[in-house]
């Protein structure tokens, strides 16, 4: 499990406590565990998450792999509600030449959120050719699969945001921005 730098209720009000409880506490425990009992004894025992997830056949193990990942990326991109810093350095100077602004970055992100169908994630990650590209991914997706390194995310599974948001998913999306860390996504470059 990874670590969270905050306390559960240190992202509220954008994700409440008991959010963090039932999504974090209990929907990524499950994968970490379900994942540690599909690789016992296999390939895949002792390798990183991120190797599993990029060469790992469909099925059970890539799925809980790619939970973990994609969890791990979400819950450590936040800071508490007013803390983070707006993007700088190498960060700001590919958000600005790849989108123009931050302002048009985070439209983009937030139209690939709402608008994908069912569950899943929008990324931003970090093409092999240096930009960076707005990605959506179904299920337990994850950019790593097309070789894309990911720098942030947006869960839009509904266990991240229904306790608090209902089925405003929407409201949600627009709401993570207040709770960016920048520094974090910055430093997966």
């Amino acid at each position: 499990m990874p670590k969270l730098g905050y306390p559960a209720n240190g992202l509220e009000p954008i994700i409440s406590a008991e959010t963090i409880e039932y999504h974090y506490g209990k929907h990524l425990q499950t994968y970490v565990t379900n994942l540690a009992n599909l690789t016992k004894g296999t390939e895949y025992e002792q390798r990183e998450v991120e190797d599993i997830v990029a060469a790992a056949p469909d099925g059970g193990i890539y799925n809980n792999a790619g939970q973990v990942l994609n969890h791990t990326l979400y819950f450590t991109q936040f800071t508490a509600a007013g803390q983070g810093k707006a993007p700088e350095g190498r960060l700001a100077e590919l958000i600005n030449r790849d989108f123009g602004s931050l302002d048009e970055l985070k439209r983009q992100m937030e139209d690939a959120a709402i608008s994908l169908f069912g569950s899943g994630w929008a990324w931003l990650s970090l093409s092999p050719d240096g930009k960076l590209v707005i990605t959506k991914e179904s299920n337990a997706g994850n950019p790593l699969r097309q070789g894309n390194k990911p720098l942030l995310c947006i869960d839009v599974w509904e266990h991240a945001y229904y306790i608090d948001y209902r089925n405003r998913r929407a409201d949600h999306v627009k709401s993570l921005w207040q709770i960016i860390d920048w520094q974090v996504v910055a430093g997966r470059l």
